[in-house]
């Protein structure tokens, strides 16, 4: 009986390897999905290395949370917009779409934080802790404004570059599946957070014209 357990255990080696390479990645999936607040497939393999500096950040982060805990985001958001010179509620609205408000949030993608920045964009940002919503706010703030300044103002391209990267928008939204959804809903996000246009201005009255006073005939200044 032994011989024969060996002999199935020699003949399925790849079943141990199988498992032993499963384990991990179900756990680093599981791990997201719980600590992130996010719907991940316990089998997927993406973004691996992404996902694991997500937690390792997540790790550092929550001590320190669970002692001052957080400050609330829509005073920062304000300030970080108007740091950056962003138009009012354009941040808010891409904070909505990509992390529903939420400070802990981390993405199938291992997108981190308020703002959902990847580890490259963050460390780019010079973000060290992108589950501060302070830092955060500010890193995804000045990444956004590079994206308004790059494309002149256009909001739309922006906020594309904010999702699928400056370099895949080329003059328009890259049509790949997903982008051009995100657009779509951080702009219907930003028509409701942004402020309404002023009032049309009243017209100025016309001044009413003086009219020259003319002298009677025998007041008349004499010709000679």
């Amino acid at each position: 009986m032994r011989r024969k357990r060996a002999n199935r255990a020699n003949r399925f080696p790849w079943v141990k390897v199988g498992l032993c390479a499963l384990v991990p990645l179900v756990l680093l999936n599981l791990a997201v999905a719980f600590f992130g607040d996010t719907t991940v497939s316990p089998l997927s393999v993406s973004f691996l290395a992404e996902k694991a500096h997500a937690l390792a950040a997540y790790a550092r982060h929550r001590p320190q949370c669970l002692l001052e805990g957080h400050p609330e985001l829509e005073p920062l958001i304000r300030d970080s917009e108007q740091r950056h010179h962003l138009p009012p509620g354009l941040l808010e609205a891409v904070v909505e779409v990509e992390s529903n408000t939420q400070p802990h949030r981390i993405s199938p993608a291992g997108a981190m934080g308020p703002g959902q920045l990847m580890p490259s964009t963050a460390s780019l940002m010079r973000v060290e802790d992108p589950f501060d919503p302070a830092r955060a706010l500010d890193g995804s703030a000045r990444y956004l404004a590079e994206q308004l300044a790059r494309y002149r103002g256009n909001v739309t391209l922006a906020v594309a570059a904010y999702n699928a990267g400056p370099g895949n928008v080329r003059g328009r939204v890259p049509r790949n599946g997903e982008t051009e959804f995100y657009v779509e809903k951080v702009l219907a996000a930003y028509a409701r957070h942004r402020p309404p246009p002023p009032p049309a201005s009243v017209k100025r009255q016309a001044r009413p014209v003086r009219s020259t006073a003319r002298h009677p005939p025998g007041d008349r200044p004499s010709a000679g």
